[in-house]
């Protein structure tokens, strides 16, 4: 996708990182024969304006963290629009995405979109915002999917120089949970792993042209050589998130493993860099703040997969309040870095490793409350040597040998504390 850039001044990101926040989507009905321009996107303190000339074919929104942005997507419509970003947007970008168009508002305060507004007589689509404050910013992130009021039934389109069009913008039902998947190990006493491969589907995660390595198929072998090596030691059960070549967003992953009352959650993954040189294994435990740049450049690049599609797709559970979540994830927070330490320990005989292994970033995947968790990103798929490592049947039995003797200690030491 190519972006056009529009500054009015520079962007101030704060440090604080929350959930990726909430996603509201409306689509439009009755695809018109044509595609309509976005002449002008208009910002004031209190809302965005997207003027449209001509009919579109859906348009959805939904707002992201780290940094903080707005994204609308416009469904039918090309780019090119006359922009004056102001209030909290610093800056807007517009470029043309598969079947319609992009804007991207970045901001310089935490705004969410209160609702959204349809002039079917002005051709007019307007955001209507609201500035809160950190906290306000991460409950809306765990308060889930939210209905626009006004765009529950079909109204007409007025087309400046094309004619008429119908468009209905209806939220569409609520995603499903995804089919628990299954148990391996016989003994329920025994504590449960689960491992989560990854990437997959329509996001291939990153790719290393030369070797013909997708990360989705490498982390899929890993997950399943971890799960084969885990099951030899007969001390826990494990479960993966997927088994075969299929998209989950961020959320689902951990809502797997939380539903099936996991005690650990593996994510298994392999990193890129523009560095060709950039070498050796990292696990990731969850942190407000990112521990260096590297960190952050993954977070931001891993959380990107819950809208490879277009739409965020993310929906937040709120059945747990702020309070409660937060004191859950402190002793998680712990528990996740003990992990990390003990998995670096048993990994640097095995495998390649950085010198600083375990770091820590705002990881959407990591983000259950209750459950200790770990991205482990067992190379870089950019560098020959990783990338030849990660690529065969050895290496990936070393990964999995790492992961096994870290998880029979942190089990270990789990039940004599007790």
């Amino acid at each position: 996708m190519r972006f056009d850039w529009t500054t009015a001044r520079r962007a101030r990101h704060s440090g604080h990182v929350s959930w990726i926040v909430a996603l509201l989507v409306t689509w439009l009905g009755g695809v018109p024969a044509w595609a309509g321009d976005v002449a002008d996107v208009r910002v004031a303190d209190e809302a965005i304006t997207v003027t449209l000339d001509g009919a579109v074919a859906g348009a959805s929104t939904f707002v992201l963290d780290s940094p903080r942005r707005i994204a609308l997507d416009i469904a039918g419509a090309s780019p090119g629009a006359r922009v004056s970003p102001g209030g909290p947007v610093a800056r807007v970008r517009q470029g043309a995405m598969a079947g319609g168009a992009r804007l991207v508002f970045d901001l310089d305060r935490p705004t969410i979109v209160r609702e959204g507004r349809f002039d079917a007589g002005r051709g007019t689509l307007t955001l209507v915002l609201k500035r809160v404050d950190g906290a306000r910013f991460a409950r809306a992130a765990a308060a889930g999917r939210l209905a626009l009021p006004g765009f529950d039934a079909p109204v007409p389109v007025r087309s400046r120089d094309r004619g008429q069009g119908r468009v209905s913008m209806a939220v569409p039902p609520a995603r499903k949970a995804p089919k628990l998947p299954r148990i391996y190990g016989d003994d329920p006493s025994r504590p449960l792993v689960v491992i989560d491969a990854g990437h997959g589907g329509k996001d291939p995660g990153a790719i290393n042209p030369d070797a013909e390595l997708q990360e989705k198929e490498i982390t899929l072998k890993t997950a399943l050589a971890i799960k084969d090596r885990l099951l030899e030691s007969g001390r826990v059960r494990v479960a993966l998130t997927r088994e075969d070549d299929r998209f989950l967003i961020l959320q689902e992953r951990y809502g797997i493993a939380r539903r099936l009352g996991a005690d650990l959650f593996i994510s298994v993954h392999c990193d890129s860099a523009g560095n060709p040189m950039a070498t050796g294994a990292t696990a990731y435990t969850l942190s407000e703040i990112a521990s260096d740049k590297e960190a952050a450049r993954l977070a931001a690049r891993e959380n990107k997969a819950d809208i490879i599609a277009g739409i965020n797709l993310g929906d937040q559970s709120n059945d747990i309040s702020s309070l409660l979540i937060d004191l859950a994830q402190r002793e998680t927070m712990n528990r996740s870095a003990n992990f990390a330490r003990l998995l670096g320990r048993e990994a640097r005989p095995l495998m390649p490793t950085k010198n600083q292994f375990h770091r820590m970033a705002s990881l959407v995947v990591l983000k259950a409350p209750d459950m200790p968790s770990v991205l482990f990103e067992t190379g870089y798929i950019s560098n020959k040597n990783d990338a030849e490592f990660l690529g065969s049947k050895d290496g990936r039995k070393k990964v999995a040998e790492s992961v096994s003797r870290a998880t029979e200690i942190y089990f270990a030491r789990r039940l004599a504390s007790r």
